[in-house]
């Protein structure tokens, strides 16, 4: 059975704004601050670094209630896990310098808010490919980069940022630095307007001769693409599918509640009633099942260090994004045009399933990895 997981009182008040987040465009504070309270911004991190613990199965279930109650939020708190996910394994067991651990220890007291910066204007989705080179500067490194889609923008206290090695000019040897928001020359130049996942905040970063310690660096010189696929990929892919997840399974829940309760007195009844609207229900609700079974099933694998977990990994996000599309479609239309309007949520999570398919890596680029993965070819 697949393991359920509530974060305490924390989904009942991001559900409360999640619908003002949308509509606003804004940024889910309420969310953040109602899981910072309650210990899950240190979801994840070991005891040894003063966190709570919890695994791939504990991160997904938690992702899956709060992406339930609001995909923005939702998507904010994976790219903290993840980030965070990151700068443990560029760290090892050790802690890291000074810098990197003063920010995990803020994170465990639920103090510090942190994202991905990847992407860049060059390379589009390939967010594993950087044309931005960092540049020594005695001891320390500069970055000049252009980067996009960084969800949070402009909320967060750091950023882990992707760049090519210094000296290097194959896209594929990188590194990865932790930097402070409030670092000079770090900019956000404009806001997120988007279809669905509006208050995610998911905007570009501008990096100007940004300064920053070589002590910042996670992994070790030229490590980063190693940090990118080992630890940043998996749990990105685990929590992008638990939120895939949580949309789908709210707008099952969505539509049944209104096909239930709602009458057509010409007939005396509901529309539960009608043939039709059940077996669209049926099928939401198969569809849902299937992808939730097989989002636990690779968290089990990649918790278990499972041979199989790349494959499933490659294909989990490929199979819930689509699972969570074709849901609320169906979910759309059991409602009619009373779900299409912004009177309730199922437009809304119509909308924000969307994101999964063409947030990188895209659908297409995991379906040609996971087949390069079955061929035994090389994934670059």
């Amino acid at each position: 059975m697949a393991t359920s997981f509530t974060p305490s009182p924390a989904v009942d008040e991001i559900a409360a704004a999640a619908s003002a987040v949308d509509r606003d465009g804004r940024f889910p504070e309420e969310a953040l601050q109602a899981l910072a309270r309650d210990g899950l911004l240190a979801l994840g991190v070991p005891p040894a670094f003063g966190g709570p613990g919890g695994g791939p199965v504990e991160v997904v279930a938690a992702v899956e209630a709060v992406a339930g109650a609001c995909a923005s939020a939702g998507m904010v708190y994976v790219m903290h896990l993840v980030a965070t996910q990151t700068v443990l394994a560029g760290v090892g067991g050790t802690g890291g310098a000074a810098p990197i651990r003063v920010a995990l220890d803020a994170i465990v007291r639920g103090e510090h808010l942190s994202t991905l910066a990847y992407s860049e204007r060059g390379s589009r989705g390939h967010f594993w490919a950087q044309l931005s080179r960092a540049r020594e500067d005695g001891d320390a490194i500069l970055l000049d980069a252009d980067k996009t889609f960084s969800t949070g923008a402009g909320h967060v206290d750091s950023y882990v940022v992707a760049t090519g090695a210094p000296g290097a000019d194959d896209p594929l040897v990188t590194e990865l630095y932790l930097v402070p928001s409030d670092t000079p020359g770090l900019t956000v130049p404009r806001c997120f307007d988007g279809l669905g996942l509006r208050g995610n905040a998911s905007a570009p970063l501008e990096l100007r001769d940004v300064r920053v310690d070589a002590d910042r660096r996670l992994g070790a010189p030229a490590g980063g693409l190693a940090l990118m696929l080992e630890a940043t990929l998996p749990w990105f892919v685990l929590g992008s599918a638990a939120c895939s997840v949580g949309i789908a399974g709210a707008a099952v829940a969505a539509s049944v509640a209104h096909a239930t309760h709602s009458r057509l007195e010409h007939l005396g009844g509901t529309l539960a009633d009608v043939p039709g609207v059940r077996v669209r229900l049926a099928q939401a609700a198969i569809r849902h099942a299937e992808s939730r079974a097989l989002l636990y099933e690779v968290a089990r694998q990649v918790a278990d260090g499972a041979s199989e977990a790349q494959a499933g990994v490659l294909a989990l996000k490929a199979a819930t994004g689509e699972m969570a599309t074709r849901v609320t479609d169906l979910c759309l239309r059991v409602g009619g045009g009373a779900a299409y309007s912004k009177a309730g949520p199922l437009e809304r999570h119509f909308r924000d399933a969307r994101a999964a398919s063409v947030m990188a890596p895209t659908t297409d680029v995991l379906h040609d990895f996971l087949g390069k993965a079955l061929c035994g070819q090389e994934l670059f």
